[in-house]
């Protein structure tokens, strides 16, 4: 892998987009709570990375790749989350 200047800031912004979600998953864990979290923002999370990881895939690109994978594993515990606290409120 060509590890260019821009090469190096597309790893770096794939990795801020990629985990964005997390502070929301680790305060949705810790309160146990999922109140003042949108499902339709998940949702279209979720469906945005899908479509830049066909994306990549048709470009080939392991970057969008990549990060996109890891995203969607994000959103996915974010999804678990929301639907395992939703029901207690």
């Amino acid at each position: 892998m060509d590890f260019s200047f821009g090469t190096v800031i597309g790893i770096v912004a794939s990795l801020l987009t990629s985990f964005s979600y997390v502070p929301q998953i680790r305060k949705m864990w810790r309160r146990k709570s999922v109140g003042d979290v949108s499902n339709i923002t998940i949702f279209q999370m979720s469906l945005g990375c899908l479509l830049w990881l066909t994306y990549g895939i048709f470009r080939t690109d392991f970057i969008i790749i990549g990060s996109n994978v890891a995203a969607i594993f994000t959103l996915v515990a974010a999804v678990v989350l929301y639907y395992r606290y939703r029901v207690k409120e």
